[in-house]
């Protein structure tokens, strides 16, 4: 206790508040004087940031093992909020296969939106009734439509999967035979998923054209990827809201009072 004592003495006594930092008050207060060692000139000490926390999935919680925050997304992908409870993405090739379906379909699922409420806002049929409508012009036959849809997209996906693991190899003239120069349809930016260039990029929203070369700006690109892939997302959630709409009979317009 004197130890404490004398140790909390020295330090109010000891500050320039109380006794102007003049040790002869020590004495007065009968305090006895500790030796401190001599230091020098004090440097800067630069204090290095905290790194942000990363972003999760359920709103309020920042981490909590695996389920919330995985060690094996590491944010480097675009909308990488550690979603992944039943740990898909473990093993890196199928993560970025994942990550490759999950583009595709939410392209998919954005086209889809689209076309539901633009189809039903012009002809009135809903978008489950449409093959099924007397005034629908049908060419073809149910199995005719469905052998050539599983003809032409198996494919495009069997070109899709061989690039994927030999990147651009499918970018030949022969594989595009429609194509007089393969360079349309090969990678601008290098990045899988995301050709860009002159024919996949037309309003050069991703890159700029400069003497006729395509240009990828990956500053824009960074930001697209991220709009996109939570556009992507949310059509996916509103293609299964439509489902569960179709099975009780409603409609998206209709839901909404139009």
């Amino acid at each position: 206790m004197a130890a404490t004592y004398v140790a909390v003495l020295n330090g109010l006594v000891g500050s320039s508040f109380l006794c102007g930092g003049n040790s002869s008050n020590r004495v007065l207060l009968g305090i006895p004087t500790v030796a401190r060692p001599a230091v020098g000139r004090r440097r800067p000490v630069v204090v290095a940031a905290a790194a942000k926390p990363k972003k999760s999935w359920i709103p309020g919680v920042r981490g909590g093992g695996n389920f919330i925050d995985p060690e094996w997304l590491d944010g480097s992908l675009p909308g990488d909020y550690g979603f992944d409870p039943l740990g898909l993405g473990k093993d890196p090739a199928f993560l970025k296969w994942y990550r490759e379906a999950e583009l595709i379909h939410g392209r998919w699922a954005m086209t889809a939106v689209i076309g539901i409420f633009v189809g039903q806002a012009w002809s009135g049929v809903p978008w489950f009734e449409a093959g099924a409508d007397p005034g629908a012009i049908a060419p073809f036959s149910f199995g005719s439509l469905l052998g050539t849809q599983l003809l032409l997209m198996g494919w495009v996906e069997s070109k899709r999967w061989v690039d994927f693991f030999n990147p651009q190899s499918q970018s030949v003239e022969w594989a595009t035979p429609w194509s007089k120069t393969a360079e349309n349809f090969a990678n601008a930016t290098g990045d899988q998923g995301y050709p860009g260039g002159k024919f996949f990029d037309p309003l050069c929203l991703g890159g700029t054209i400069k003497d006729g070369v395509y240009v990828p700006d990956y500053e824009k690109l960074e930001r697209l990827k991220l709009a996109e892939i939570k556009h992507a997302r949310i059509a996916m959630l509103a293609m299964l809201v439509f489902y569960f709409e179709a099975g009780q009979g409603k409609t998206p317009l209709g839901a909404l009072g139009l």
